[in-house]
């Protein structure tokens, strides 16, 4: 079976790695391998190479035959490339501006109007701006920031993912944000780790850990309590996905509405404690699974009543999450999605 040119070159300087050799190596040595180039962008040497063969960035010069040698010139038109399709740029347009030396600001914005009154130049509604993936993940018909952020989680790339996502957030507001760009991301990702054995694991993780900054530095300070007003989210006994919840207490601060937050797999004596000593207009609780979903927990804490004699009060219970499907109590709510679990909220404070 024949082998790409770049396969050999890829095993040389063994003893050391492309982060081991300093600039001064490169300009000596006569630059780095392919192999070697990839390590240091963080990126899988056909990437480097397919950059070069579809968009012309390999390196200004060869030497020594086939074998590719990138300089440190090369090397930074190539973590330019890195830089401008994290912030969700195709990855043509990216090689433009890479090879030009431009700028996102210097060229025309992507969403801004164009001159010509072209229907494909045309001003588009913001909930509109899809894109299909560039990443590698099955992103479907999606926002164009979510290849962004797919490609940053993929490259583990800490300043670019948590910059993408607050710039989401702050742009479509929280709710859209979550639902539209950062939902179908953290989906995308989740589907490649099941298709792919015990890969991209780390990706999930990273991802998770930076939307959920993301969603603490967003939401404004959690409001003062207010009698009647209060909405207490805990995840169920044996269910530790807090991210949904994360995006409902940041929503509902957001809007100004008192939240406790108690995280993951809440222990149903804790649950009822606190419960107790917060008196909360609502209560939500997620279950991801239909194993942990609990139809009597539900239940037993929407017939919970505190207050003095004449005027007791009850939570209204919100089952949230998948896990419900099927296990929900009567005459429990059950949102369809953060949208609607913000406005059952609101309704019930408000009332």
């Amino acid at each position: 079976m024949s082998r790409n040119a770049d396969d050999g070159d890829d095993r040389t300087d063994e003893n050391r790695t492309g982060e081991d050799r300093t600039d001064e190596d490169v300009r000596r040595g006569g630059g780095l391998t392919t192999g070697e180039v990839a390590r240091r962008l963080g990126v899988a040497p056909t990437t480097v190479r397919t950059w070069d063969r579809r968009y012309g960035l390999g390196p200004d010069a060869h030497t020594g035959g086939r074998h590719r040698r990138w300089t440190a010139a090369d090397v930074a038109r190539l973590e330019r490339m890195c830089a401008l399709t994290a912030t969700g740029l195709p990855p043509a347009e990216a090689a433009r501006m890479a090879r030009s030396g431009t700028s996102p600001n210097a060229a025309p914005a992507r969403r801004a109007p164009a001159p010509a009154p072209a229907p494909a130049s045309a001003p588009r509604p913001p909930v509109r701006d899809r894109s299909r993936a560039g990443s590698g993940l099955r992103l479907g018909d999606a926002r164009q920031e979510c290849k962004g952020i797919a490609r940053a989680a993929l490259r583990l790339d800490a300043t670019a993912l948590e910059e993408l996502l607050l710039a989401a957030i702050a742009e479509h507001g929280l709710v859209t944000a979550w639902t539209e760009v950062i939902m179908p991301t953290l989906q995308a990702v989740g589907r490649k780790w099941e298709s792919s054995g015990e890969r991209y694991v780390e990706v999930e993780h990273f991802l998770s850990w930076h939307v959920s900054g993301a969603l603490r530095r967003s939401a404004p300070p959690v409001g003062a309590d207010r009698p009647g007003a209060t909405t207490v989210l805990a995840c169920v006994p044996g269910e530790s996905h807090t991210l949904p919840l994360e995006a409902l207490a940041a929503a509902l601060a957001e809007h100004g509405l008192p939240v406790r937050m108690f995280g993951g797999a809440l222990p149903v004596e804790s649950l009822v404690a606190a419960v107790r000593r917060t008196g909360p207009a609502v209560v939500g609780l997620w279950a991801q699974s239909r194993t942990t979903a609990s139809r009597p927990l539900a239940q037993h804490v929407a017939a919970m009543e505190w207050g003095v004699r004449g005027a007791r009060r009850r939570p209204v219970v919100l089952t949230l999450g998948p896990g419900w499907a099927g296990q929900g109590a009567s005459g429990l709510p059950r949102p369809a999605g953060l949208a609607e679990a913000v406005a059952v909220v609101r309704s019930v404070v408000a009332g």
